[in-house]
């Protein structure tokens, strides 16, 4: 029997996981240890605030459901998701277009939608044309790829936040001609709060955060052969874009509207042209950090 203390209660926890068969298991749940019981001591962490600590973590498992999932939106306004796609973006063998979050609204059952056709259920406002191509590090056109889009709707909502999901609207999958071209009618979208109405969004407020993100379209891109780009292009003029709640935003990404873009496929409507790069695909596994909710739900 060995007396514990402060000192010697990580390694005593750590020779007992060192049976773990799963050399990754065991090497990602050993750092876990130590960096946990390092950040215990460093703060002096008391039962009261462990307690607390427990409480908000139950809480944000309650809040997931198939249309919302509280641990990705935890993840992406502590930096967490952000820094995971950062260090994934370092493993790329070429360079592709820069990425960005998936984001805890992702659905992977959106309709087909035939280039010039809309992502939109009911246009509320004037519509906004989305053209460009897809192309390889070289520069050649990816016939066919595969292009998923989604964003907020004419209120600032995802329509996951709306009637639990139940109709889906601003979101499509259109894939790209011979050439890699594409072209997509949607509008403008909002800038908007992340969901305040939970664990994480009190946290956001209790840190004195304005739980912000500014206007953005999201863009999940894939072909046969190419590393799968998850991305987002961010409005210029939209007064976050220096302070997303969420990390997502990068110069490569931020865009501003054409009003009489002469190159546009589609006339008489402000158009964003943006040409996106796909590198080779190295290896297996995904590139999404974050998934569908009903899906994370699912999982066992």
């Amino acid at each position: 029997m060995q007396d514990l203390t402060v000192e010697t209660v990580t390694d005593a926890v750590l020779d007992q996981m060192a049976t773990t068969k799963d050399a990754r298991l065991r090497e990602v749940m050993a750092s876990l240890v130590r960096h946990m019981h390092d950040f215990a001591r460093d703060v002096r962490l008391t039962p009261d605030e462990w307690l607390t600590a427990i409480g908000f973590l139950t809480k944000v498992g309650q809040a997931c459901t198939p249309a919302r999932q509280e641990f990705i939106l935890l993840a992406d306004v502590l930096g967490l998701s952000a820094l995971v796609n950062l260090m994934h973006d370092r493993e790329a063998t070429e360079l592709g277009t820069t990425s960005s979050l998936l984001g805890p609204f992702y659905r992977d059952d959106a309709p087909e939608v035939p280039i010039g056709g809309s992502i939109l259920a009911d246009a509320k406002r004037a519509e906004l044309l989305l053209y460009g191509r897809v192309t390889d590090a070289d520069g050649r056109g990816i016939p066919g790829a595969f292009i998923q889009l989604w964003q907020t709707n004419a209120e600032g909502w995802y329509d996951l936040q709306v009637d639990g999901g139940a109709n889906m609207d601003m979101r499509g999958n259109v894939h790209c001609d011979a050439e890699g071209r594409f072209h997509v009618r949607t509008v403008r979208p909002l800038g908007y709060t992340i969901p305040m109405d939970g664990p994480v969004g009190d946290l956001v407020h209790r840190q004195g955060r304005h739980g912000c993100r500014p206007a953005h379209v999201h863009f999940l891109i894939g072909a046969p052969g190419y590393r799968e780009l998850v991305t987002a292009l961010y409005f210029s003029d939209d007064p976050h874009i220096d302070s997303d709640t969420v990390f997502g935003v990068s110069a490569p990404l931020v865009i501003a509207p054409v009003a009489n873009d002469p190159d546009a496929p589609v006339q008489g409507m402000p158009a964003v042209r943006y040409d996106f790069t796909l590198a080779r695909a190295t290896g297996s596994g995904s590139n999404r950090v974050g998934a569908d909710p009903k899906h994370i739900l699912a999982a066992e």
